[in-house]
């Protein structure tokens, strides 16, 4: 396993840092101005559409995709300093290089799956910024973290396909610019496979039944950016058949293949939002005095520190190894790793994120740091993509089949 990175990675990589001190750094209290000033405040403010601008023209733009014909080319390996570099500023910059979820699965589901006629109609908008979407499976009223348990139904109707479920958490849906939901339900509840029961069928935003109830705060916060997230009842929703998403019965499958991308882009993006955390600690150890001294001199400040550069050390090799992985044997082949870095990435960033907030006292839990948020978003990514005492499950079993 070679980690060095390629000519190409390592010029997205001078050309992203640099976009991020001269474009992003400066843009987020300029968001959050502009955030305040807006009629509705699910619009997007105006910087967000300028850095986007610019960050095409720099070729900074759908760098997760490593579909060459509509994304960068990358591979996983190459892209993951670059996502690691977008967590840093995960609120803004994941949404201004076009690489933000939910759009990015949803993208990639597209990619692989869609029809050509939906390529056109919807992953060309996306793709070009035009347009944002969402991504609805998970539901109030039963353990979504067994898919099997979903109890939105899909069903036939001549020509089309009638829908009627109730979701909640569904990233994007309050964005303006959300336009589609890719939806996952029912086609045959008493199918004998029950990884063969459900599909996922293509919803235009203003197709009559779709009704987004209310907004959905994680921690209190309304994560504007990625569109925030919704609870969405879908009462007799008619759609074409033709917006089915390849076969019935393949809902599950493609939900794994659209899952296990995200999950180590998360990753990423966290491990960044680790180093921005012990910047901010370096920065308020340095300049700030108590007891006589300043606090980087105190004992436990320094542990806090070393033990967050050591995990962030060893976070990065992981997320790398699997990267690498999921390059070269796919990512089935690559299904243990996933999971490990699922489990201990989210942990361990926000022992990393709480360390910060304890260090900056008060204003660690105020909105004059991005702690508090970033501690939030960590925090649920512990559940995101699969809650950790799943992945725990399979990957204990996968350890343990080798002894029976």
């Amino acid at each position: 396993m070679d980690f060095a990175f390629d000519a190409r990675t390592e010029e997205l990589r001078t050309e992203l840092l640099a976009f991020m001190d001269e474009r992003i750094r400066p843009a987020e209290a300029i968001a959050h101005e502009q955030r305040a000033r807006l009629a509705d405040p699910w619009d997007t403010p105006a910087i967000v559409d300028e850095l986007k601008a610019e960050a095409r023209e720099r070729g900074l733009w759908n760098l997760f995709l490593p579909d060459a014909e509509h994304g960068a080319g990358l591979t996983n390996l190459q892209y993951a300093p670059l996502a690691e570099i977008t967590g840093r500023s995960p609120q803004l910059a994941p949404t201004a290089l076009n690489c933000a979820a939910p759009d990015t699965g949803n993208m990639e589901v597209l990619a692989q799956f869609g029809s050509d006629e939906q390529k056109k109609r919807w992953l060309e908008p996306l793709l070009a910024g035009e347009i944002r979407s969402a991504f609805a499976m998970t539901e109030p009223e039963v353990a979504s973290s067994d898919a099997t348990n979903i109890r939105t139904r899909i069903d036939r109707d001549g020509d089309d396909y009638v829908i009627n479920g109730r979701k909640w958490y569904i990233s994007g849906a309050m964005n303006p610019d959300c336009r589609i939901f890719i939806v996952m339900g029912k086609t045959d509840p008493d199918g004998a496979d029950p990884r063969r029961q459900q599909s996922m069928i293509l919803v235009p935003r203003d197709t009559p039944g779709l009704t987004v109830e209310r907004a959905m705060s994680v921690y209190g916060y309304e994560d504007h950016y990625h569109g925030g997230h919704a609870e969405v009842v879908f009462s007799d929703v008619r759609v074409p058949a033709a917006n089915l998403i390849g076969e019935e019965g393949g809902g599950f499958a493609i939900a794994q293949a659209r899952l296990g991308p995200g999950r180590i882009h998360h990753c990423m993006r966290l491990i960044g939002m680790a180093e921005r955390a012990i910047e901010l600690m370096c920065l308020r150890a340095v300049s700030r005095t108590a007891f006589g001294k300043p606090i980087a001199q105190q004992g436990v400040v320094q542990n806090w520190i070393a033990d967050a550069r050591v995990t962030v050390e060893q976070l990065r090799l992981l997320v790398l190894k699997t990267a690498w992985l999921m390059d070269t044997v796919g990512n089935r082949g690559a299904h243990t790793e996933i999971q490990a870095i699922k489990i201990a990435t989210p942990r361990a960033v926000v022992d990393i994120i709480d360390s910060a907030v304890q260090l900056h006292g008060a204003g660690g839990v105020s909105q004059d740091f991005p702690l508090a948020e970033l501690w939030a978003a960590a925090r649920t990514l512990r559940l995101a993509d699969g809650p950790d005492e799943v992945h725990q499950r399979s990957l204990a079993r996968r350890e343990l089949k080798k002894y029976r």
